[in-house]
């Protein structure tokens, strides 16, 4: 799916921005309730199973049980787990914790049954129902469930936001905003092309939600680039008047080795460059010095509402 750079007029508004605990559960609540707006949780997880458990155990316990025993409402009305062809026990763990888990390889197969983020994420579109679809990574380590209070929240209390990207600090970044990739390549990148971007401070970041009625209208990239990819595309569609951000507090993760950042890299400026316009002709290959060659393909699905 190839674009143009987008074009920001003067007296259009910029992304909205919350900080940290701006919304509390039972405001939160109350407006659900009164709009009678459904919430996914959707995980796409692969060999995440030392994590992924106390994820959906702690979305379970502070957004469902324990919304329900304070306030008599869940803000969360399902938890998706979209398992990507795992080896380990992560299906088994996410299951054991209270999520449904979905077999990426059995849905939409005809589509594709290969691995990647955004396939898996395009396919928890598909198998979830909520009104808001909201998404968490399976690795974070302390997860906390007001990550998903703040993005739903920003949702929920303003029915002309459609897109909310997460922002969090992260310590094992050693005070690098965004993560490397984000400041060495995507936030230049995004400067160049998008530079209406430039105020989202994680583009990168797996923590996000969105409308079902967006969602189903933008194409999913298969790979690393889904993250940038959707936050171009949403603010394609629907104005970055309708895209907000909020303040997720910190986020540990584990830190990747610049051998495995190299591929997602690759990903992400492709997916970036594609958008503006740029695609070289034919797949993208890494080439590293004393390594085998690697193809980073760039492959999208369809938009849903499209099928």
């Amino acid at each position: 799916m190839t674009m143009t750079p987008m074009t920001t007029s003067s007296d259009q508004r910029g992304v909205r921005s919350h900080p940290e605990h701006a919304f509390d559960l039972a405001t939160v609540l109350a407006d659900k309730v009164a709009t009678g707006t459904t919430v996914s949780a959707c995980i796409p997880a692969r060999n995440e199973d030392a994590t992924v458990g106390f994820v959906v155990a702690a979305i379970r316990g502070a957004l469902i049980d324990g919304a329900i025993a304070a306030h008599g409402h869940a803000l969360v009305d399902e938890i998706v787990v979209v398992d990507d062809h795992s080896t380990d026990g992560t299906a088994a763990v996410a299951r054991a914790a209270g999520a449904r888990v979905v077999d990426a390889a059995s849905v939409l197969a005809h589509h594709g049954e290969g691995h990647g983020k955004g396939e898996a994420l395009w396919k928890s579109v598909h198998e979830s129902t909520g009104d808001i679809v909201v998404w968490v990574d399976a690795d974070i380590v302390d997860f906390d469930p007001d990550f998903i209070l703040g993005m739903v929240g920003a949702l929920i209390s303003d029915p002309e936001i459609d897109f909310v990207k997460g922002h969090y600090h992260r310590p094992e970044a050693h005070g690098v905003g965004g993560g490397r990739v984000t400041e060495l390549l995507a936030r230049p990148l995004l400067s160049l092309y998008f530079p209406e971007l430039a105020e989202i401070a994680q583009p990168l970041a797996g923590e996000y939600a969105g409308r079902r009625t967006l969602l189903e209208r933008l194409p999913f990239v298969v790979g690393y680039g889904v993250d940038v990819a959707l936050l171009i595309d949403a603010v394609r569609i629907a104005g970055i008047e309708r895209i907000a951000q909020v303040d997720l507090g910190v986020r540990h993760h584990r830190n990747r080795t610049l051998d495995e950042l190299g591929p997602q890299a690759l990903a992400v400026g492709q997916a970036i460059l594609d958008r503006a316009g740029v695609r070289p002709p034919g797949t993208a290959v890494l080439h590293r010095p004393g390594k085998d060659p690697l193809p980073v393909p760039m492959h999208e699905r369809p938009p849903l509402s499209s099928l």
